[in-house]
């Protein structure tokens, strides 16, 4: 019977562990493909044309030493790993459209993935990110 008991415990309290959306094969190419199925990913030059507009926000979820060698104009950074800890102080209203990137678009999807199941309602990401962006020839600042 206790061995029954902890062995409930243990499948309730690490249900997801067992749950049949869990895939522990998953490569780090196949999450954000899936990621990316998720979201809406717009061009560098859509992404241009929202910035600034009607209190949009632009995040670049890329660590602080690469946002200090380089960021599109008015991005505030927010580092991935820190995300979902520090995006609600950030941006309290969860209507609020939020414009993501990264170094080419990997983290970004994750990201935006994350916020939206946080409840935020307006998340993009810019298609080949900071790469993306570059390419285009659009304005950067340190």
């Amino acid at each position: 019977m206790k061995r029954f008991v902890l062995a409930l415990a243990l499948l309730l309290g690490f249900g997801l562990a067992f749950s049949p959306m869990v895939n522990a094969k998953m490569t780090k190419k196949e999450l954000v493909n899936e990621a990316k199925k998720q979201i809406c990913e717009v061009t560098p030059a859509d992404a241009k044309a929202m910035i600034g507009k009607h209190g949009n926000v632009l995040i670049d979820c890329r660590e602080p030493s690469e946002f200090e060698a380089g960021h599109v104009p008015g991005a505030m950074n927010i580092p991935r790993g820190l995300l979902e800890f520090k995006i609600e102080a950030a941006v309290p209203d969860r209507a609020t459209k939020i414009i993501i990137y990264c170094k080419s678009g990997g983290r970004a999807s994750l990201a935006c993935c994350s916020l939206c199941r946080m409840g935020y309602k307006n998340v993009v990401s810019i298609q080949g990110g900071w790469k993306g962006w570059v390419k285009a020839g659009y304005p950067t600042e340190k």
